[in-house]
């Protein structure tokens, strides 16, 4: 196992990669990795893999069902979350079962088994190194399920929460250390596609955002949770005056430094709020995610932090740039740029180096941005056949994005669209985000984990 670090070292890490020791590439601690903001400074990453030709498969594991949840590495462990095998036969999970009205009165995939589950693999082989059961009454909501919520570790210890909002930590031998059920300690959660988000961990705590409203009239908040002993940190309400269904969100918080002090950032509801990590206060706020007041602006994409610049997008428009620091209103005295024409992204959430700034919309065309004034280097339409969901892997002088159909586009980074290869699976229905260990991509579709590699090397 790589040598492990403490809670407030892996948490720093997720504002300056720089923290991290020689081990940083081996660990992928969290939902979009070390950095919190989907960037890998791992070299000689696989360009090109095939199933149908095992170019580059270094193996596959089987899993017990699908989800949207990112695998989370450190060492030779990887965690994943999942519903329970179903028992009886259903149909596939890349396709809706006519005559089932799922939540929102949709017609609704297959969820999975009853059980919510934390499956624990090797990463030398994809073995199951142990299974334990979080929870039990797995839903679907359309696209997602209630395993989405992707794990964060520190290396000795794993936390994961489940869409019914049952929050555990465990150790690495799987066995529990804590767990709180969050709706029956603060009420039902009232979002209308159930609960998505990641939780965040940051100086020994655990923080957790819920941000809802289409369903309740109970505030949205925050709250953080000792990791070691589970207890109550603090609580927050996040008030919002979003409309009918723009309170809900499923965005996963962000961590970043402004003059030298840790704060957290939170998009969803029509606003993006900084916020105290030591007590959850609110620190400043800025307005413009819906400037029409539309009712129906929930948001999923999740904020982007990097080199002193907050990016924040809602539903496809507008994408706000906002220079970090401030207290109170800073709608006005921060805003840097604002993206309102199409090509914004509903569900992937962007990836930026600092220089560019890489938007995918979920129809797949793909913008790239200035990062410091917004101006539009290129604009074009991903070859990757289907809808996209997952958040783009920047990674090797490389963007890595994935469609539904369990296929890869490659592109090269930089300020011009060059696509060096597309690469096909086994075309199940796929939403996670890519993960990088060592040298090596992770990529969870909805029948496997799937371990990708040069294997010349």
């Amino acid at each position: 196992m790589a040598a492990p670090l403490r809670c407030c070292v892996v948490a720093w890490a997720a504002v300056f990669i720089a923290s991290f020791d020689c081990n940083a590439n081996e660990n992928w601690p969290q939902w979009r990795g070390p950095t919190g903001n989907g960037i890998s400074d791992t070299k000689n990453l696989p360009t090109t893999w095939s199933l149908e030709k095992n170019e580059n498969i270094v193996w596959k594991a089987e899993l017990p069902s699908w989800s949207s949840s990112t695998p989370i590495i450190w060492g030779d462990h990887i965690f994943v979350t999942s519903p329970s095998k179903k028992e009886q036969k259903a149909a596939a999970p890349s396709q809706a079962e006519p005559g089932k009205g799922g939540k929102g009165g949709r017609p609704r995939r297959d969820p999975g088994g009853e059980k919510l589950l934390l499956v624990c693999l090797s990463k030398k082989n994809g073995s199951v190194r142990w299974v334990v059961e979080l929870d039990q009454g797995n839903e679907t909501y359309n696209k997602q399920n209630s395993s989405s919520p992707s794990p964060v570790t520190d290396g000795k210890h794993v936390w994961v929460m489940t869409g019914n909002g049952v929050l555990t930590a465990l150790d690495f031998d799987g066995k529990k250390v804590w767990s709180h059920e969050l709706q029956k300690k603060y009420g039902k959660f009232g979002l209308n596609w159930g609960y998505g988000s990641s939780p965040l961990l940051f100086d020994n705590k655990v923080i957790v955002e819920v941000l809802h409203g289409m369903r309740t009239d109970e505030p949205s908040y925050l709250v953080a949770f000792d990791a070691a002993s589970g207890n109550e940190k603090w609580k927050k309400d996040r008030p919002t005056d979003a409309p009918n269904e723009s309170p809900d969100a499923y965005s996963t918080p962000a961590l970043m430094m402004v003059d030298g002090k840790p704060q957290i950032v939170i998009s969803g509801g029509d606003y993006v709020t900084g916020h105290d990590p030591a007590t959850g206060d609110e620190l400043w706020r800025a307005a413009g995610l819906n400037p029409t007041k539309n009712g129906f602006f929930r948001s999923v994409n999740s904020p982007v932090v990097v080199d002193g610049m907050i990016y924040a997008g809602t539903r496809q428009k507008p994408v706000l740039a906002l220079k970090a620091g401030g207290k109170g209103d800073v709608t006005e005295s921060n805003l840097r740029w604002k993206w309102d024409e199409d090509g914004g992204p509903d569900v992937p959430t962007p990836v930026s180096d600092g220089k560019y700034y890489y938007m995918v919309a979920d129809n797949g065309l793909i913008t790239c941005i200035d990062a410091k004034t917004g101006k539009q280097i290129y604009r074009s339409r991903l070859g990757v056949g289907a809808t996209i969901d997952s958040s783009p892997l920047l990674a090797d002088g490389k963007l890595y994005i994935t469609g539904e159909n369990a296929a890869t586009v490659v592109l090269a980074a930089g300020p011009e669209y060059n696509e060096l290869a597309k690469n096909e699976l086994d075309g199940t229905f796929t939403m996670s985000s890519i993960a990088v260990s060592g040298q090596q991509l992770f990529l969870r579709t909805s029948t496997h984990l799937y371990c990708i590699g040069n294997k010349a090397n």
